[in-house]
């Protein structure tokens, strides 16, 4: 865990009066939080500010072996389905760091709301601190440990989680207990439902960069995805879906987007003004310039699988947009890189990626998962036709037709065969339609983990690998340095 410690010498080399006035003043006003607002500045750093999209997507099947590019660490071990040896920007252990500093701003934020004099003027920090830390404590239990499981002889209640921080750190080398994956869920779940109610969107300048009343609950509607509590996913998806039309929060890449430069695409996908942008968060993360750069990135094969044929009988307007550079490089034009130089005439400086952390797509297709599992088809079918109408065209007109496109079952056991239930074709389509719109961005990689579908990779020199169900490198390895306050690492 990174360590933040204070160290204050006062050296007496002075009249008692001298010291007397001396320490009558505060050395660093930055060590003083006593007012709503600088509880709120402190909350600007209690977002995990690394990215995990550079290993999510190697780790995945949306990326080959092009032959050359980009040799990187964070995508070169996870291709080969091994430990990241690295520990700098866009590795495990990075994220793992960031979440935990973003914990740590959280827990004294809540520590200074507690004794102050008066806890009632900061209801809206406190909310958003408690999602905050539920948020981080949920990537963290979701990349290190195995997938929740609600099932009747499910492990949950066995397997290693993370250590939930609820206080701030104050000595060296804390001792902490991983305690359970099921544990961790419980949490998880009481500081977002204390938190949610909370959140004021009024206290924000800029809604997208908090925990926003939208934001939290296409959190929740993440959160009970993975614990399989389908009932609730609607329930919180409703509350960010139907304050409004729908489409009207979805990327219109089937419209506007048709007509942008591959310029005006990198300004637009990561705006704060951009509708379906619901949280974004800044990371300090090279992925901007490696996503497509990489060895082990999408190819033209992997591209045809993901943006070939669809249920809708249409074509994507995704695949128009994709681009290359050089001659193996291929792109979504999305993920941007701003570059911070160390000064104004400095030619160094760290390079910046604003991720969106919750966009309206993902609650759109979270409750269509969720109707499935309250077998409810019919609602599924309409949103999934619903998101099909922003990013579907016809190969002629270039335009969405719903004569044309409408995903019905007919449609679904044309494409996917006859060997499975309505109700898996409509699932299988989800989880296709998620790989499509998140392709680049590492999603797909929760996917994967929630239905422990096995992934296969294989080298131009003609070796393959295999990441099997259940197989222990699913989970990713914690820093080594955890073991200082008393931590196991995960199985290998």
């Amino acid at each position: 865990m990174r360590k933040i410690l204070s160290y204050t010498t006062v050296v007496l080399l002075f009249t008692t009066t001298g010291c007397k006035k001396f320490l009558e003043k505060n050395p660093d006003n930055r060590a003083s939080l006593n007012t709503p607002e600088q509880v709120s500045q402190l909350l600007g750093t209690a977002y995990p500010q690394a990215n995990y999209m550079a290993f999510c997507e190697s780790i995945s099947d949306n990326v080959a072996d092009k032959g050359t590019g980009v040799q990187d660490r964070t995508n070169i071990d996870p291709y080969f389905f091994q430990d990241v040896n690295y520990k700098d920007q866009d590795s495990p252990e990075y994220y793992w760091d960031g979440c935990y500093t973003a914990i740590a701003a959280a827990n004294q934020a809540l520590e200074t709301i507690r004794n102050a004099p008066d806890s009632t003027l900061y209801t809206a920090q406190k909310g958003e601190a408690l999602v905050c830390r539920a948020y981080a404590h949920f990537m963290l239990v979701t990349f290190f440990s195995k997938p929740y499981s609600s099932l009747s002889g499910s492990t949950s209640a066995k397997d290693l989680g993370i250590p939930y921080v609820t206080t701030p750190e104050k000595i060296v080398f804390q001792q902490y207990d991983r305690k359970t994956v099921d544990y961790v869920y419980k949490m998880i779940e009481q500081d977002l439902l204390q938190g949610l109610p909370l959140l004021d969107d009024t206290k924000y300048k800029v809604k997208s960069y908090h925990f926003n009343k939208a934001a939290a609950n296409a959190f929740a509607a993440r959160f009970y995805l993975f614990k399989q509590d389908y009932a609730k996913v609607i329930t919180y998806a409703n509350a960010v879906l139907n304050a409004g039309n729908v489409i009207s929060m979805l990327r219109p890449w089937n419209t506007t987007y048709l007509d942008y430069t591959p310029a005006d695409m990198f300004a637009i996908y990561q705006k704060a003004t951009e509708p379906a942008n619901l949280l974004l968060v800044e990371t300090a993360s090279n992925w901007g310039r490696n996503y497509y750069s990489v060895r082990y990135a999408l190819n033209s094969s992997i591209r045809d699988e993901i943006f070939g044929r669809n249920p809708t009988g249409g074509e994507w307007a995704f695949d128009s947009k994709t681009f290359t550079t050089g001659t193996v490089n291929y792109l979504l034009p999305k993920i941007n890189e701003y570059f911070v130089r160390n000064s104004v005439n400095a030619n160094i400086g760290v390079p910046y990626v604003m991720v969106p952390i919750f966009t309206a797509e993902e609650v759109l297709f979270n409750r269509a998962e969720a109707y499935l599992f309250t077998r409810n088809l019919s609602k599924c079918l309409e949103d999934l036709n619903t998101y099909a109408s922003t990013r579907i065209i016809d190969s002629k007109t270039k335009k969405y037709d719903p004569a044309l496109h409408t995903i019905t079952v007919a449609k679904l056991t044309s494409y996917y065969g006859n060997g499975l239930s309505d109700l898996d074709k409509a699932l299988n389509c989800v989880i296709d339609f998620k790989r499509a719109e998140y392709v680049q961005e590492g999603m797909r990689w929760f996917d994967l983990l929630r239905y422990d579908i096995p992934v296969y990779h294989e080298t131009t020199d003609g070796r393959s690998f295999t990441l099997e169900s259940g197989a222990k490198q699913r989970v990713f390895q914690l820093p080594e340095t955890v073991k200082l306050s008393g931590m196991p690492l995960n199985p290998r």
